[in-house]
């Protein structure tokens, strides 16, 4: 009853916080932050990855392997790592806390890398940040791979 009961408020109060996302004024601005991310991934710009990541930015890509900022920024402006395509299926903004913001969802993202092609459909968590100097950056995404849909 107890663990329910837990679970009925704890939904609840999931499907609060994302109604209340979307009338948020954080809202946009956070959605032009992270497309301006999207936008650095794929162009390599290290100056842009620079202010858009935290300096105590934790990236765990969906092969296991972990980042932080400067290796992140280092494998994309170099081009180790080439992000030719990122299209999100689902992307949800929560504020749990008044400078955190949860984003999760699905996207497509094509990768080439010096172990090949990387082209798949990854479930994400991110975490994004409104740092001291008032701007939103990206401190945290963990992401696995879907398996292929059924025909």
């Amino acid at each position: 009853m107890r663990i329910a009961l837990s679970t009925g408020l704890f939904a609840c109060l999931l499907t609060l916080s994302i109604l209340h996302a979307e009338d948020d004024p954080r809202l946009a601005r956070l959605q032009a932050v992270d497309d301006a991310r999207v936008a650095a991934f794929r162009s390599g710009d290290a100056a842009a990855l620079g202010t858009v990541l935290s300096d105590e930015l934790n990236y765990a890509h969906s092969n296991g392997v972990v980042d932080q900022k400067a290796s992140l920024i280092e494998t994309i402006s170099t081009g180790k790592t080439k992000y030719v395509g990122y299209e999100y299926e689902e992307r949800v903004f929560r504020f749990p806390a008044p400078e955190i913001a949860l984003m999760s969802g699905r996207a497509h993202i094509q990768a080439e890398t010096a172990n090949g092609k990387m082209d798949g459909i990854l479930s994400f968590l991110a975490v994004w940040r409104e740092e001291a100097d008032g701007q939103w950056r990206f401190i945290a995404w963990q992401s696995c791979r879907l398996p292929p849909k059924a025909p």
